[in-house]
């Protein structure tokens, strides 16, 4: 019986041949916590090694985005820019409220515009006598 190797098979042995596998990191070693792993172990991993926040349901993001907002603005230039962002900010909040996606039922409140800015200038005048 003719046996015939695949494109992949194929690409993997003419690696292997070359030695791209040889020398990696960890070889003949056991992979670590291995029985502990989920089915997105790799993934959670990746975001980890990459230090990314995993990707969340939309009200969730903005949840997180509204409670991150002087951070957002922290190396905001203008006051104009800043107000832009958090119109932006709240402009999504509005449209998420419109449109009803899958994911869990959260409330996500705007924000005070006039509010986040006047302690966006409060950071930034307390930098700047800092500096």
């Amino acid at each position: 019986m003719v046996k015939f190797e695949s494109w992949i098979e194929r690409q993997i042995r003419e690696a292997i041949e070359r030695g791209e596998f040889d020398n990696l990191p960890g070889e003949g070693k056991p992979i670590p916590n291995l029985g502990d792993r989920d089915e997105g172990w790799w993934i959670k991993a990746k975001l980890e090694r990459e230090g990314l926040k995993p990707p969340l349901p939309e009200t969730l993001q903005l949840r997180r985005e509204r409670a991150e907002i002087q951070r957002a603005l922290a190396d905001v230039r203008t006051e104009d820019q800043a107000r832009a962002i958090v119109v932006d900010l709240n402009e999504r909040i509005k449209e998420s409220w419109l449109r009803r996606d899958a994911g869990p039922m959260i409330v996500v409140s705007r924000l005070n515009v006039d509010e986040v800015i006047a302690e966006w200038r409060r950071r930034r005048d307390a930098d700047g006598a800092n500096s």
